[in-house]
């Protein structure tokens, strides 16, 4: 059974007017959280959904300043989810992940936590031991859609490479800032148990 990752679908992210816009990523909302509904709850393991989230005292020092300003600060309006968790599959357990930069492995103790209004699963767990225990259970494919292919979703997929994880990369669902995911594949991750999904 698979696990699903979706990287950073947020306002400021997704959104035409949103601080740090990919471009043609409004398009891709409509058919990702179609994608998303139409998974199996006997054949998925669960969805977690990334968040890049920023402190704007802290952000100005940081190195991603350097390239970016500021975007997704906790809980503002660019922080904000454009897809609906509540709208999988109700048995498929929903989690997310916020992080304060671009690579989702980077930062030491984060935990996953209920991405449900209705705060199922309810018990945080810490991300490294989440992802030891799919290994451990055999939960080896994960599939991953989001944004932006070129940053977030690349250090994304190399993490799961490095974790042993076979990854599967649906290519219409997901958009890249300077180069799209069939481009990063090939000069990222040639040679990587990487699978383009074309349809």
């Amino acid at each position: 059974m698979p696990f699903v990752i979706v990287v950073d679908t947020q306002r400021d992210f997704m959104a035409p007017d949103g601080a740090l816009s990919v471009a043609g990523a409004d398009e891709l909302v409509a058919p990702m959280q179609a994608w998303l509904e139409a998974l199996d709850p006997e054949t998925t393991e669960g969805v977690l959904f990334t968040f890049d989230t920023h402190d704007p005292a802290i952000y100005p020092g940081s190195p991603e300043a350097e390239a970016f300003p500021l975007h997704c600060v906790r809980e503002s309006a660019g922080w904000a989810n454009m897809l609906d968790p509540d709208r999988i599959p109700a048995q498929i357990p929903a989690w997310k992940l916020e992080k304060g930069v671009f690579d989702m492995w980077n930062e030491a103790g984060l935990t996953l936590t209920s991405a449900r209004s209705d705060a199922r699963p309810t018990q945080p767990i810490a991300r490294d031991a989440f992802f030891a225990d799919l290994a451990r259970r055999g939960v080896r494919d994960v599939n991953v859609i989001g944004v932006a292919a070129d940053y977030c979703v690349l250090w994304a997929v190399q993490g799961l490479l490095e974790r042993g994880f076979t990854v599967h990369v649906p290519q219409a669902l997901t958009k890249g800032i300077d180069r799209q995911i069939d481009e990063v594949l090939v000069s990222d991750l040639a040679g990587k148990p990487v699978h383009l999904e074309k349809a």
